[in-house]
């Protein structure tokens, strides 16, 4: 209950702050003489507050089919045809994490399958209970730990790195379902 507490006062400030920003931009070129300048200042301060907050409001709404071959890029997934969005959300500052989800072709579902089977470190053996951060006793900075594997519903990537000392370290998870022409991306700092 605390941690709402807290963020609720930081809003509460950052929101007084900003007040308090439009105000003065106001207020000075007015005290000055310049009362138009004052009210364009203002307003066009207005404008980029809102447009701010807006964008931070609905980021999922300005996710795009961009956005997802950017993130598909570093585990180097490229997908062949088209695809839809079907879901997207994130959220936390300090503990973050985002995940989508889009709906593949039969042709990519299948080269995909087959880039996971094909890499050396595939393990052929039902996983469904496989949690690559513990695997792993000692990361450091540079090193990338990936893992390929099958559950019973789906055929995973799973790509550890550490972001350097101090910062939490990165874990992304790619899932194809078996059943549904359906991809998963996770992205989680934790």
């Amino acid at each position: 209950m605390d941690f709402y507490i807290f963020t609720f006062l930081i809003l509460l400030v950052l929101i007084l702050i900003l007040i308090g920003i439009i105000y003065l931009s106001y207020w000075i070129p007015k005290k000055k003489g310049k009362r138009k300048l004052g009210i364009i200042l203002s307003r066009i301060l207005i404008v980029f507050f809102s447009i701010l907050t807006l964008a931070f409001i609905f980021d999922d709404f300005l996710f795009f089919k961009s956005d997802v071959k950017k993130h598909l890029s570093e585990p180097k997934i490229e997908l062949k045809d088209d695809f839809k969005l079907l879901t997207n959300e994130d959220f936390g500052l300090k503990d973050y994490y985002h995940k989508f989800e889009i709906e593949i072709s039969e042709s990519d579902k299948r080269q995909l399958i087959n880039k996971i089977k094909s890499e050396y470190n595939y393990i052929d053996e039902i996983q469904n209970d496989f949690h690559l951060p513990e695997k792993v006793e000692n990361i450091s900075k540079g090193d990338t730990i990936t893992a390929n594997y099958q559950t019973d519903w789906e055929y995973k990537t799973e790509i550890y790195y550490s972001n350097g000392k101090g910062y939490t370290p990165t874990y992304k998870i790619i899932s194809i379902s078996k059943k549904e022409n359906n991809l998963t991306f996770e992205h989680i700092l934790d």
